[in-house]
């Protein structure tokens, strides 16, 4: 338990400043369909949240298929972060208040009151990430010394880690 909660820890560290995601689900041919999804501010404890509209194509896509891939990216300090989890769909009024925020508006205009809104529920099982903090100069000399040594650029200094949740 104690390792599942260090774990989420980690993850949730990893993720905090990364505002986009790319979300992937599978379409209704089997093939893999991703599209930028912004992740709300919350203390990870496993779930991620996610505002969505309810008569959208990834929430029918959830209907057949509830696996998803959510991947996050932060290039300019070389964190990546690809999680794995099932996806919900759901319209908790109360959870939508709590996740609410001004900046919604440009994708729901009503506010809360639209209709359609709704909030995609991912509760992750599995996650992989890969955490090189470094700066550019120490990058192109870490390419730099890849051309030269012949070892692939990239291996050192990766913290590279799976974990279970």
């Amino acid at each position: 338990m104690e390792k599942a909660q260090n774990d989420a820890a980690k993850l949730g560290e990893l993720i905090k400043d990364i505002r986009v995601a790319m979300l992937t689900t599978v379409d209704k041919e089997g093939r893999l369909h991703s599209r930028p999804m912004a992740t709300q501010q919350t203390e990870f404890d496993g779930t991620l949240w996610f505002f969505t509209d309810a008569n959208s194509v990834k929430v029918h896509e959830l209907q057949r298929d509830r696996h998803v891939n959510v991947s996050y990216a932060n290039p300019d300090d070389q964190r990546y972060v690809s999680v794995s989890g099932m996806a919900s769909t759901m319209t908790d009024r109360g959870k939508m208040e709590e996740l609410w925020s001004p900046l919604h508006k440009a994708w729901f205009p009503k506010g809360l009151d639209d209709p359609n809104i709704a909030l995609r529920r991912i509760d992750v099982d599995r996650a992989e990430y890969w955490d090189a903090p470094s700066s550019a100069v120490v990058q192109l000399f870490g390419f730099a010394k890849a051309m030269l040594t012949g070892k692939r650029y990239g291996e050192e200094g990766v913290d590279h880690e799976q974990v279970k949740l």
